[in-house]
């Protein structure tokens, strides 16, 4: 079988529009900041996968681990006719979940939801060649946006692996946790992937590996301004930071301008003084009981909560009540 035409909610145009947005906003603020999201054209997509392979680099190893030897648990709890990706990118880890759920018979369904066309089209190409009897319609979207685009019927299963959801900052995970609920019916299924609190030597070569591969990842959201929006940021001038926010639990990624510079960016002019930090991402870690209240909170219970065997990240396994 095919995959079906991609539905498109999210056109380059909207993407434009948020980025100027984003950068408008984030530089004007007293602390500078810029959204993760902004990492991803085909090189940042192409330098996170690099990181994912490196020996520093655990959750992506942690959760399929998870997930090879829970796929045919979650299978056989869940009974899935429709399973939801959200946030797909190429679905590597969902292919463990594609062959449990295909394997008992049930699913006739899989729905990946991404902002880029052109990896959604890869992907669901593949997918429908590999499993043959499965419907595959992609869903071009923003998972903080497009919630109320997805398919609606059959016993569903949504899952948001990766740890992705630590990117969101306190009050925007409520927000999307609640706008997820309300995008559910009751008895539907959430599978949430979340990276947990362990020793910070751990967790900060993760975000700082030796090889500097993270270095240039978190750099490259300045190469994307400058090509998409005329800016002249010198990156090489701007030097890797990841830091351990025990308060927050969380690591924030930054990148330190090594001297002073001014920027110009949409009409606007950017200072930056030596050592002056612009933060790009945080990752939050978290704690099992907190995962089950934020979830409680939005309006799902937890039935099962799995770690890797070095209790590295948790995977979640939750219902719409």
């Amino acid at each position: 079988m095919t995959a079906e035409p991609l539905e498109i909610y999210l056109e380059e145009r909207d993407l434009e529009r948020g980025l100027r947005d984003d950068v408008r906003a984030g530089l004007s603020a007293g602390q500078k900041w810029l959204p993760p999201k902004w990492f991803y054209d085909a090189r940042g997509s192409e330098l996170f996968e690099e990181i994912t392979r490196l020996p520093e680099y655990y959750p992506t190893r942690a959760e399929r681990a998870v997930l090879a030897e829970r796929a045919p648990d979650i299978a056989a709890l869940t009974g899935a006719k429709t399973l939801i990706e959200l946030g797909s990118g190429s679905s590597e880890k969902t292919r463990l979940l594609l062959d449990a759920l295909t394997g008992q018979g049930g699913l006739g369904t899989f729905v990946p939801l991404d902002v880029s066309v052109s990896a959604l089209r890869g992907s669901t190409a593949q997918i429908a060649a590999d499993y043959p009897g499965l419907r595959v319609r992609g869903i071009v979207g923003d998972f903080t946006r497009q919630l109320d685009r997805l398919p609606t019927g059959g016993r569903r299963l949504v899952v948001f692996l990766g740890g992705t959801i630590g990117n969101l900052l306190p009050a925007e995970r409520a927000g999307f946790l609640t706008a997820m609920r309300a995008a559910l019916e009751a008895g539907d299924w959430l599978l949430l992937g979340t990276d947990l609190v362990k020793d910070p030597s751990v967790i900060v070569p993760a975000y700082d590996d030796a090889a500097g591969v993270t270095a240039e990842f978190n750099r490259n959201v300045l190469r994307v301004i400058n090509r998409e929006l005329g800016a002249d940021f010198d990156p090489e001038a701007f030097a890797h930071v990841a830091l351990w926010d025990p308060d927050h639990e969380w690591i924030e990624m930054r990148l330190r301008a090594t001297r002073p510079m001014r920027v110009r960016v949409l009409g606007m002019t950017v200072d930056f003084a030596a050592g002056e930090d612009l933060r790009t991402e945080v990752s939050a870690k978290f704690r099992p009981e907190g995962i089950a209240a934020e979830l409680a909170t939005a309006g799902f219970d937890t039935t099962d909560f799995w770690t890797d065997p070095g209790g590295l990240f948790g995977v979640t396994l939750a219902r719409a009540r």
